[in-house]
């Protein structure tokens, strides 16, 4: 056999019927775009969740802070201690998170931030209490746990909003601007 045959043997060898040539081989086009979106989400949900842990170490300082330092009471050092860490996460989410999608400036991030504060907040706020009535009033957990139980499920959910009507792409934004029309499509 020569070198040619051989060659070409290697690269299309049709075996009972089967094609075993590189270009099968190869994943298609939208496989792997599927494939990169997939890595490109899982990297922006890693990213999503850095910013949270800081989120929280910002909301307990904030939280200890007020609490301890001013004397003030727990509830209304709890809600300042909150919104301290949703503009803190909005402001990382901005230029890091979803860097790609965003340009910031004042005209643009005002409007979206306001979107961030009412999806993500009522999220955050509506969520945990729910999760923590069930977990602890109902199920008697313990109160801890179930705090972090409650952040895992309420982060899930609040990257979802965020993706979709926060950050979303432009394209995503006409599709979806009947759901939330506050202020124009994010740049």
């Amino acid at each position: 056999m020569r070198t040619a045959d051989l060659k070409g043997s290697r690269e299309s060898t049709n075996w009972e019927g089967r094609d075993f040539s590189l270009a099968a081989a190869a994943p298609s086009p939208a496989a792997s775009a599927a494939e990169g979106n997939r890595h490109g989400t899982v990297l922006r949900w890693l990213k999503f969740n850095a910013v949270g842990v800081l989120g929280i170490g910002v909301q307990v300082a904030v939280l200890l802070t007020l609490k301890s330092g001013f004397h003030l009471s727990y509830l209304p050092a709890t809600a300042l201690s909150v919104e301290a860490a949703v503009l803190h996460n909005f402001l990382w989410h901005e230029r890091y998170t979803w860097s790609d999608r965003v340009q910031p400036s004042w005209r643009k991030s005002l409007p979206r931030l306001l979107r961030f504060n009412l999806t993500t907040g009522g999220v955050s706020i509506a969520g945990n209490l729910a999760l923590m009535k069930f977990m602890v009033g109902l199920g008697h957990m313990n109160y801890l746990v179930a705090n972090g139980i409650a952040i895992a499920l309420c982060s899930l959910a609040n990257f979802l909003v965020s993706a979709e009507l926060v950050f979303a792409k432009r394209d995503q934004w006409t599709q979806n601007s009947s759901r939330l029309p506050l202020a124009g499509p994010p740049e």
